[in-house]
């Protein structure tokens, strides 16, 4: 098997290897001392897998809310899934499979609840309350960079500080690819750069495949996942089965079809890209889950519930501010919100300028400076941007109920 690529894997001797190892600050000594037991990479992959936020995953929605069938995709099956095709795709090519490995299970870390719909409405509050779109790809950064924390060898937290490459990666994998092919760029961009998707292509090819993958992943799981909710039929399906002329129209002939395309038909010169007739079947696939699936009348309850629900929860954070916030008077609210408060509170402690902030607990950056009304409001909105839907419906029924 000749690897195309194996010229451009992301290891020492690249023209792109130290700016792409590089962290903000340099990360502590491994307590197993000089032996190295894993590559900067495997450290950011370990570290991301061992932090809350990506546990949290498992309990936020993919596409179907809060379902009571158990074998419906979530939030972290889904990034194992893009980890799988991205591994599948990177060794066959000869990328950095370790690098690939970390960017995919970290790409989706900064998720909101609800999926994309909570983004959007996360997004509505952000713009009119401190003047900013919300992104999960950025997010995902702020939340790696700023908000997520692991305990050090001597037990104090600190933020992850992962590598510019698996950074980049979680910044760069959102939107669609492009027919003409996909390459990294070659400048090295810091990512507060960053504004919209697809704004820049990632810095490293094994970027390129996580983004590639992305895509991939979902068209033919959310097909079955819709059918088994109901929202689609046998006849659907073998409806639109017969439209496609190449594969059949499940999981498994989607992913397969779609990966091996891309490998077989993918050059450095012309960049990551599918077939003409593939990218063709994939679009088609996509603009089906479209119609049928994202915009069907029975996702539309749902959304207008999400709305009121955070927007309520948000509005009962930003009624308690009164030129300043303290951890104090965060705490009063106990009365009524015992869980919100205190979780919040817990929030403002880690991230802000209080003073009531344990400084021998922290060695993480302060966020927010607490007499400044836009930056509380951002803390409200990361702080729900990382609930689960089961948290966040908990806290909403906390605010409602007597």
């Amino acid at each position: 098997m000749i690897k195309k690529f194996v010229n451009e894997a992301m290891i020492e001797g690249n023209e792109k290897w130290e700016k792409s190892i590089s962290r903000v600050e340099k990360l502590y000594d491994p307590i197993y001392g000089d032996a190295p037991m894993r590559s900067e990479f495997d450290r950011d992959y370990t570290r991301v897998i061992n932090c809350n936020a990506y546990r949290r995953l498992k309990h936020k929605t993919q596409v179907f809310f809060s379902p009571k069938n158990d074998h419906i995709c979530t939030r972290i099956e889904h990034v194992n899934l893009v980890e799988s095709i991205s591994n599948t795709i990177a060794n066959y090519l000869g990328l950095n499979t370790e690098l690939t490995k970390a960017i995919a299970v970290t790409h989706d870390i900064g998720h909101s609840p609800f999926g994309h719909q909570g983004e959007r409405i996360l997004s509505t509050i952000a713009e009119r309350e401190y003047g900013e779109k919300f992104c999960h790809g950025r997010n995902g950064v702020h939340y790696v960079d700023d908000l997520e924390l692991l305990k050090d060898v001597a037990g104090i937290k600190r933020n992850l500080n992962l590598t510019y490459a698996v950074r980049d990666g979680i910044i760069g994998h959102c939107g669609n690819p492009d027919i003409s092919g996909q390459k990294p760029r070659n400048e090295f961009v810091s990512l507060d750069k960053f504004t919209r998707p697809n704004q820049y292509a990632p810095f490293t090819w094994e970027g390129c495949v996580v983004k590639l993958a992305d895509n991939i992943s979902y068209l033919g799981r959310d097909l079955e996942d819709a059918k088994e909710m109901k929202l689609l039929t046998d006849r659907d399906i073998n409806n639109f089965d017969k439209a496609i002329e190449n594969i059949r129209i499940n999981n498994s002939s989607i992913i397969g079809y779609l990966t091996g395309d891309l490998c077989k038909n993918s050059t450095v010169e012309e960049g990551l890209r599918f077939s003409d007739e593939a990218y063709s079947t994939m679009e088609k696939i996509r603009k089906f889950n479209y119609e049928k699936i994202y915009r069907n009348d029975k996702i539309q309850p749902t959304i207008r519930y999400f709305t009121v629900l955070m927007n309520e929860i948000f509005y009962t954070l930003k009624n308690e501010y009164n030129g300043t916030a303290t951890i104090k008077n965060i705490k009063k609210m106990k009365r009524y919100y015992p869980v919100l408060a205190e979780e919040f509170a817990s929030w403002l402690e880690e991230f802000s300028n209080s003073a009531d902030r344990d400084d021998n607990k922290y060695l993480n950056k302060i966020v927010y400076d607490l007499n400044n009304i836009k930056d509380y409001s951002r803390a409200i909105v990361d702080y729900m941007s990382g609930m689960t839907d089961q948290y966040i419906v908990r806290v909403y029924n906390e605010i409602v109920s007597f």
